[in-house]
Formats: C-alpha cells, structure tokens, sequence
C-alpha cells in the first residue's frame, strides 16, 4: 500500500463518520474499493463488495444460490450463502493474505445478490439457475457461486459451457459425484456423470481432489483420493492438476466436505479422513494461472456448523479463487 493510501486509511479508521467508512455493502458505488468497516458490524454482502446488479464496472460476481433440495443427507445448504457472507466479514476488512493488496483494485467485484429459486416448482430449479447465470455472464464477468448443496453446480456449468464449450473441471470432494441416474433426478451425486455424457465436460481434461467415498468407474476422470494427496503432498498434489488440466478452460467446483470433519462440520455428508483447510488452501493457491473462467462454492450447512468454521473455511476459500483471478488479471496488465 503507498504511503498516501497509508495515511488515507488512518484518517478514515480514526473518522468513523467520514462518507467513505461503514455499509459499504449497499453504499459504495465503486466495486474497486474498500472502506473501513466494522468486522462484527454493518450491512452483509460477501466481502463487503458493492451490493447490486450492475455489472458495467465489474470483472467478477458473486452470487448465492440458495438450494438444498437434491440432498442425499442433512438438509441446510440452502442457508449456505448467508452464512458464507457473514464469515466474509474479517476476510474483507484488510490487505488480503497471502497475496498482499487489494485483489478489487484489478478485478472490480460486486455481490450480485441471490438467485430467485421457487423450491415447490423443483423441475424449474435447473432451469432458474442456469439463466440466473447466463444473465450474469452476458455482462462480461466472471461468476463465482456460493451454494446451495452440490446439485447447482450442473446449471452453472452449463451456463458456462454454452459460453465456451466443453470444460475441464477441477473438483475438490469427499465424492466423486458421478453415480449414474436417469438424467432426470435433482440428486446431488449424480450431476458430473451427466455433465460428462453431455459434452460439458470434458473428463480427460477433469480431476476429483480428496475423494473417499467409492466408485468402482472413474468414467475416465483423474482421481486423487485424500489418502493420495496426504501421501503426496501439497506440490505433487498441484503438479497433478496443473498437468491434467493443462491450458484449458476449466471450471472450479469446491465442496467444502472435501475438508475432514475436524475442519468442516457444518455440512451435510460429512466424510472423516479429508482434508485439513491448510492442505486445500495450499492447494488452491497454487494454482495460479489456469484459465478458471468459473467457480463455486457449496454444501455448507449452518445448521450443523460449530462457531461458524465451517463458513469461515468456505469464505476463505472462495476469497482465494477471486485472489486468483486478481493475480491473472495483475499478469496481463
């Protein structure tokens, strides 16, 4: 930070009434800035960001797709992106780590808001998302979606796809979500087998990380089980993925049940042996430019939640993908 950006700060944190300092949320109109603001206090929106819907200044959204209705287990995802906003409050309030900076000032981010999901019209749902997305993604920018149980993933990625043709996806999960269906069911599960059969993805280019749950059919997706990554490590653990991925599009899907219980238990199939925050944030961060045109967030249950660090782990996590995207949009200046 300069020193003029230094003491203006100073002046702002020691002048609370000062036009540029509290409810940023909804009252800033600049989607690059950040404002003094109490962490335990003021107006939520995911890391304090511009609360609206135009998208004319912005590089990326944030959106919430509050949708639990494909659950195989404990419900509460649907509250999902409430909670994850409310961790983002200390997230957001400094210098972000370990990139140092202001990831806004190269990629003007706003909180889109949540997408409007009628739960008694169920064969609406995929529908409702996917063009709630492409609306989105019509303005330009990219979208990183906070869920909402896994299950939303396969309207976001066909948004997405329609926009740039089949993508690789890189999955960080306890499961492999690939389970066969009848392509009709609003199951959590089953959603990337049918991703695969469509053409949105395309597997030889797809990785899943931390699984530990079986499938005897890999469906020619790479796997990393959690056992593989705690064996391998951290560096060996990105090699993969830089190399299975490669140069193409890729899409990030995040669950946070990739994470062990101990670090995640605020969700709804909770699978002991995952892994710890610390190995997936490394992880995550090391992935510094691939072409991640798109990404989510989902299956944080509150309900389930302890002192909230299972949404702490999400907002962190979703912090980082747009650090990400901060440091490609950094490189190409």
């Amino acid at each position: 930070m300069s020193d003029h950006r230094s003491i203006q700060s100073l002046s702002l944190i020691s002048n609370p009434a000062s036009p540029a300092s509290g409810d940023q949320a909804f009252r800033s109109r600049d989607p690059r800035a950040r404002w003094p603001e109490m962490t335990y206090g003021g107006a939520l929106s995911f890391l304090r960001r511009p609360y609206t819907r135009d998208l004319t200044q912005a590089k990326a959204a944030v959106c919430g797709v509050p949708y639990d209705g494909a659950t195989s287990n404990r419900p509460g995802a649907r509250l999902g992106p409430r909670a994850i906003r409310a961790a983002s409050a200390e997230l957001g309030s400094g210098d972000s780590f370990p990139y140092g900076g202001n990831p806004f000032e190269v990629l003007p981010t706003i909180d889109w808001g949540d997408l409007h999901i009628e739960p008694h019209l169920p064969h609406r749902v995929a529908h409702d998302i996917e063009s709630g997305a492409r609306e989105i993604l019509s303005g330009g920018v990219k979208l990183l979606a906070l869920g909402g149980d896994h299950f939303v993933s396969l309207p976001l990625l066909t948004a997405h796809a329609k926009q740039h043709g089949p993508l690789a996806l890189i999955q960080f999960d306890a499961h492999s979500d690939t389970w066969p269906d009848d392509g009709a069911r609003h199951d959590h599960g089953t959603m990337f087998l049918r991703a695969a059969k469509a053409g949105i993805i395309d597997p030889a280019r797809s990785i899943h990380v931390g699984i530990r749950s079986h499938n005897s059919d890999a469906h020619g997706i790479e796997v990393l089980t959690a056992p593989a990554v705690h064996r391998m490590g951290i560096d060996a653990t990105i090699a993969a993925i830089r190399a299975r991925v490669g140069g193409s599009k890729a899409y990030l899907t995040f669950d946070i049940d990739v994470l062990d219980p101990a670090f995640a238990p605020g969700t709804g199939t909770p699978v002991a042996g995952g892994l710890a925050s610390w190995q997936a944030l490394e992880i995550l961060r090391g992935l510094s430019g691939l072409d991640i045109i798109g990404a989510d967030v989902v299956e944080v249950s509150p309900p389930y939640d302890h002192a909230e660090i299972t949404a702490l782990a999400a907002a962190t996590v979703a912090h980082d993908i747009l650090c990400l995207w901060a440091e490609k949009e950094r490189a190409a200046l």
